[in-house]
């Protein structure tokens, strides 16, 4: 039994031994793949999201009170200019015109009268044979008279207009939409909306871009004299391109102080009626940049805080651990990354346009940037990326 005690401290001791052993240090350098930095052209859109308008559109109200004999049009074709779309009933208008026009006519007869007594008065006046109280009742009947024609025409044409009003035209060509209202709906004047007519040949589109790029929307408008190739066009809600090109039609007059934004308007034709008033859809503007830019791959950009930077890769001058204090190999040459904040444009597939921030032939960390910080030593000596799968370079 003492034997066995003595053998199991014998091991217990051995395996503590063995613990105490220094384990292999790691190795602190975090395995990246590099991206040679190179600037050249390429093809990009500004994107925006937008919404399709008309050019001219109308909600059609009544002018006058009274219920929906008649509905002379299809919803959702096109209608001319003048052509009649709704009647109001008509009976109680034509009957005031009627009533007007027949008090017209007494109020003409009573003229004539005042007229024929003022007449006559006039020439007793002459040689003072009526009294002046008279002659002078004579002439203010008469003006009277001649007041209360005028009062009667003018109750003739409101009655005439009121009676036009009860017929209810398109103001221009357009398209007209649903009904609001069915036959013998009664209607109340300038508050119910009978329909809306809109243009949807040419269309509006409408989108909204920040202060500080209208500068680039006033050159592109006032150079019309030499348009880039497909410059405005739009892809519509099922992300197909919309065949036909736009063209700037307006700025908006002033920036919105609260939120530092303006509307631009552009303009395409619409022969075959593919744009409707309100689809959703988005402008692209055809980039003006004439150079070369440098594009890097997205993965290589990393967000904080709203701001963008990158790891760029450089050879290090740093101690060498394994040499003496006195020997002449004490330096040695290392990779290290270090963080560049940088300006980044539109993102083109996998890759990000660089407006500033780092130069062409730098070498940007593209892989294992997830553990790196600034000053991070690192190698390009894995075999197989760190996240791609792909060589080192």
């Amino acid at each position: 039994m003492k034997r066995v005690f003595l053998n199991a401290i014998v091991i217990s001791i051995l395996l503590f031994a063995a613990c105490q052993q220094k384990q292999p240090p790691q190795n602190t350098e975090v395995p990246v793949n590099l991206f040679k930095v190179k600037a050249k052209k390429v093809l990009y859109y500004d994107k925006y999201p937008s919404t399709t308008a008309a050019l001219s559109q109308v909600s059609l109200l009544p002018q006058v009170q009274g219920a929906i004999t008649g509905i002379f049009f299809t919803e959702g074709t096109e209608v001319k200019k003048g052509q009649k779309l709704y009647e109001i009933d008509k009976r109680i208008y034509r009957d005031s015109y009627d009533a007007a026009v027949a008090n017209r006519k007494v109020t003409e007869g009573t003229l004539t009268q005042a007229q024929q007594d003022a007449d006559r008065y006039e020439y007793l006046n002459k040689y003072n044979a009526v009294a002046k109280q008279l002659y002078d009742h004579a002439v203010i009947t008469l003006e009277n008279a001649k007041s209360q024609v005028k009062s009667a025409d003018q109750a003739v044409r409101t009655a005439k207009t009121n009676l036009g009003y009860a017929d209810v035209y398109a103001p221009f060509d357009g398209t007209i939409g649903l009904s609001q209202v069915k036959l013998g709906n009664v209607v109340t004047a300038g508050t119910t909306v009978l329909n809306t007519i809109s243009t949807d040949n040419p269309m509006a589109v409408d989108f909204v871009i920040n202060e500080k790029q209208l500068p680039k929307f006033e050159r592109l408008q006032q150079n019309k004299h030499e348009p880039t190739d497909s410059l405005f066009t739009i892809l519509l809600a099922d992300n197909s391109l919309y065949p036909v090109n736009g063209k700037i039609a307006v700025i908006d007059r002033a920036v919105n102080s609260q939120t530092g934004a303006i509307t631009i308007r552009l303009v395409f034709p619409n022969p075959k009626g593919m744009l409707r008033v309100g689809m959703s859809c988005v402008v692209r503007v055809h980039n003006q940049e004439p150079g070369p830019q440098i594009v890097v791959p997205g993965k290589a950009v990393v967000e904080q805080m709203g701001e963008y930077f990158v790891y760029t890769a450089k050879d290090t001058m740093m101690n060498n651990p394994k040499a003496g204090a006195d020997s002449a190999k004490n330096k040695i040459k290392k990779l290290v990354a270090f963080q560049k904040k940088v300006q980044v444009g539109e993102t083109i597939g996998p890759n990000m346009i660089i407006k500033s921030g780092i130069d062409e032939g730098e070498r940007v960390i593209v892989d294992g940037v997830q553990l790196l910080h600034d000053g991070s030593k690192i190698t390009t000596a894995n075999k197989v990326g760190p996240s791609a799968g792909g060589k080192a370079r």
